[in-house]
């Protein structure tokens, strides 16, 4: 089995088996999968001790607890992309810049949603790429409407590292972004991921009022001066309000 490891294609081997199975024995796992009966249990302990299993007091095993986080993740992402992409795609045949969609990955933000093909000159966005969370108007979106006590812990723990010019590395002066994101309702950035580009980013809320993406208007850092910036803003937080309030956001 070139270039896969054996430990882990048996381990999925075995979580594949709760798919037409609510529950399993040890002697029925061992007789579905056919993996040997030490390997198994080594296997079985180590998927109970991560939470992908959980061995109920009847000693049969069921799928865990951490399914129900991850399901409840990807689950929530989905939601959110069917319901922003056609708002995207509203904004960007209106403004013609590039739209983006990005969700909280632990301490990053990452991109699953981009519409950009009337924007004339493509900025390096990509579904799936990654940036912090205090670099960039998308990813400062989120942060600054964290709770109170995640901000502390983030500005804490977090080494503020530059990717372009205008990297915000000072905690000082990013925590008055943060306070000023809040007041505003919106975050601009120039140049923080990219030199001479800007973006405009606003937080999107679920039903418990709590951010869980944000969504962007971006391009060159010459059409994000003056009262077009205004403007966009307006046009942005329209449509962040409208995903939000699809999502079950009363507060809108």
């Amino acid at each position: 089995m070139p270039n896969k490891n054996i430990t882990v294609v048996r381990s999925m081997d075995i979580l594949n088996l709760f798919i037409d199975h609510t529950e399993l024995s040890f002697q029925e796992v061992i007789e579905l999968s056919g993996i040997p009966k030490t390997t198994a249990f080594r296997m079985l302990k180590s998927l109970e001790e991560m939470e992908f299993l959980e061995k109920g007091t009847d000693a049969k095993y069921r799928l865990g607890t951490l399914f129900l986080k991850f399901g409840h993740l990807v689950s929530m992402r989905l939601d959110v992309r069917k319901i922003a992409y056609p708002i995207m795609n509203e904004i960007h045949n209106d403004v013609k810049e590039a739209i983006n969609l990005i969700v909280r990955d632990g301490n990053e933000a990452m991109y699953i949603e981009k519409v950009d093909t009337k924007q004339k000159v493509r900025l390096y966005t990509a579904i799936g790429r990654k940036s912090p969370l205090y670099a960039g108007a998308c990813s400062r979106a989120i942060l600054s409407f964290l709770p109170d006590a995640e901000i502390k812990e983030y500005l804490e723990s977090i080494e503020l590292k530059p990717f372009a010019m205008g990297t915000i590395t000072d905690k000082e002066k990013l925590y008055e972004s943060i306070v000023q994101a809040r007041e505003l309702g919106h975050t601009i950035s120039h140049s923080e991921l990219e030199n001479y580009t800007s973006a405009i980013a606003a937080p999107i809320f679920d039903h418990k009022g709590e951010v869980i993406a944000a969504l962007s208007i971006a391009g060159l850092e010459t059409n994000y001066q003056g009262e077009k910036v205004e403007i966009l803003v307006e046009k942005l937080k329209k449509a962040t309000t409208e995903i939000s309030k699809q999502l079950g956001c009363e507060q809108y």
